[in-house]
């Protein structure tokens, strides 16, 4: 992972306004932080959330409270919770993400 050049910063993810996301069902919340190519995000799922689509991106994702389901596009199912995490390319296994009572998430892609 290369960071473009950037000074040292914090952030606080309370003070970054959401855009909301429909999912198929449920919605997504980001919280979205950008550093030239790197995108750096808190999510909350809703309870019920299911993605409305597959997606190819790479993340690094950390699951900070509730269940997170990733469906592989090969038919793998995978379930995370708190402290658990997901590493994938760009381009390889496409996923979506669902979530029966709720998630929040960290990711960096």
């Amino acid at each position: 992972m290369h960071i473009a050049e950037h000074a040292f910063s914090t952030t606080d993810w309370a003070a970054v306004e959401p855009t909301v996301h429909a999912g198929f069902t449920g919605e997504a919340r980001w919280r979205t932080q950008e550093i030239g190519d790197l995108r750096i995000r808190m999510v909350d799922y809703s309870a019920g959330y299911l993605a409305d689509h597959w997606c190819s991106r790479g993340h690094v994702l950390l699951v900070l409270d509730g269940e997170l389901m990733t469906e592989l596009d090969d038919g793998r199912t995978v379930s995370l919770t708190a402290g658990q995490t997901y590493q994938v390319s760009s381009g390889m296994e496409a996923h979506r993400s669902s979530t029966a009572t709720g998630a929040r998430l960290f990711v960096v892609d």
